[in-house]
């Protein structure tokens, strides 16, 4: 907070009184007399003007300072958390969550203004599934020769500005999504960079199309658009002030994360658990886990923020359950440890979970837990959460859990614990 001074009127210098030269006696001394006076009733009403001015200087003063200590106290009172994660993790659909539980969500016209995205969100995913069918190794071919021509209008789409989404453009996408080529493809998405949100929107074409479609809060939980910047949310729980800054996640976005580190309360670093088989848009090399587990250890060893626990939200578990139970890609292929590694005893099976998708979560949590035991000093702590962030009852629920927690580490912030 910038610093803001008092301001104190100072005394206006004396006037200086008036000389009449040589002048005969007389004249000087009924000059003198009626100059004096005058020169009297002058200087009194500046002496008067003067009190007016210093009164209300002073008055103004009171007044910004009250406005600093309201300032001030606001300020302690709020907490402020920095989301923070790899690249398509998840973090603004959490911000996304906290304004439908903490803000009466989305309006009208804001729910207006998103269908453009989720036009451009199916647009995009059908573009990239065809033009993925010749580019894998092995390629991929229609289960129907005859929708070639149907994949020759999707690819034409690509050099396009300012598309209009022509009828012709949801029956063509509509009727690729339904050819088992196509889908056989999609199934290999880990082998390119494919949004998470493809299947959900394909899947709602009919109903996106129609003119008078309005999208759902869900609809605008799986919308994706990339984040550029800083965005700050404002939210309150409990008559407790939330401020949440969300910022990209891209390699090229994280140099803006310093702007936000100063008098943060906590972190809350997101990670994407069933990104363990797929690479980073920004390489297509590194794989996209080991990405996020460099990051983790880069921001908990950072000297500047020593202090700062980190909520570690272990995020996408269902798309990690439908990977781990569909057996195509195995974990051990892309984390050896994998293979040796066994459930440990504070393993909590959620109802009707799968023991190979425990397993699973808790290696990857484990995996991030050895990061900050290994050089942990004790003045700061990682607090996991499995998180489902377009579930809104799994984030009501998790937010509320760690409510306690980012009090204590307020209370520790400025020492009233």
């Amino acid at each position: 907070m910038g610093m803001c001074y008092s301001l104190r009127a100072g005394a206006d210098p004396p006037l200086p009184i008036p000389s009449y030269g040589n002048a005969v006696e007389g004249e000087q001394v009924a000059g003198r007399g009626g100059g004096g006076d005058c020169t009297g009733a002058r200087a009194a009403k500046l002496k008067e003007a003067q009190k007016i001015k210093e009164k209300a200087d002073r008055k103004r003063s009171k007044c910004i300072d009250k406005s600093l200590k309201a300032e001030k106290r606001v300020y302690k009172q709020t907490h402020r958390l920095l989301l923070l994660g790899a690249g398509e993790s998840g973090k603004s659909t959490i911000v996304k969550q906290m304004r439908i539980l903490h803000v009466n969500g989305f309006n009208a016209e804001e729910k207006k203004m998103k269908i453009q995205d989720i036009k451009n969100n199916i647009k995009e995913a059908i573009e990239t599934i065809v033009t993925a069918m010749g580019n894998l190794a092995p390629p991929v071919e229609l289960a129907n020769p005859e929708n070639q021509f149907r994949i020759d209008y999707i690819l034409n789409l690509q050099n396009q500005i300012d598309f209009d989404f022509p009828p012709e453009f949801y029956e063509h996408t509509k009727t690729l999504w339904q050819d088992e080529g196509v889908k056989a493809c999609y199934e290999r998405s880990n082998e390119y960079q494919l949004i998470d949100c493809a299947q959900y929107f394909l899947d709602k074409i009919d109903i996106v199309k129609q003119n008078e479609y309005t999208p759902s809060d869900q609809d605008l939980l799986r919308c994706r658009v990339l984040t550029s910047g800083i965005f700050e949310t404002k939210f309150q729980v409990d008559k407790v002030n939330f401020h949440m800054f969300d910022v990209g996640g891209q390699r090229d976005e994280r140099r803006k994360w310093i702007q936000c580190f100063n008098d943060v309360t906590a972190i809350i670093f997101v990670v994407a658990s069933s990104s363990y088989n797929m690479v980073i848009r920004e390489d297509n090399q590194t794989n996209r886990l080991q990405e996020a587990l460099n990051l983790f250890k880069s921001i908990w060893n950072n000297r500047w923020l020593r202090t700062i626990s980190v909520i570690l939200f272990l995020n996408k578990q269902d798309l990690l359950a439908d990977k781990v139970l569909a057996g195509k890609s195995k974990i051990e292929d892309y984390f050896p440890d994998f293979a040796r590694y066994t459930t440990p005893d504070d393993a909590v099976l959620e109802l009707g979970e799968d023991p190979r998708v425990t397993r699973a979560k808790y290696f990857i949590r484990d995996e991030f837990l050895r990061i900050s035991t290994a050089s942990g000093d004790g003045r700061h702590y990682c607090y996991p959460h499995f998180t489902c962030a377009v579930d809104t009852e799994n984030i009501r629920r998790v937010f509320n859990d760690c409510r306690d927690i980012i009090q204590r580490m307020h209370l520790r912030q400025y020492e009233l614990l």
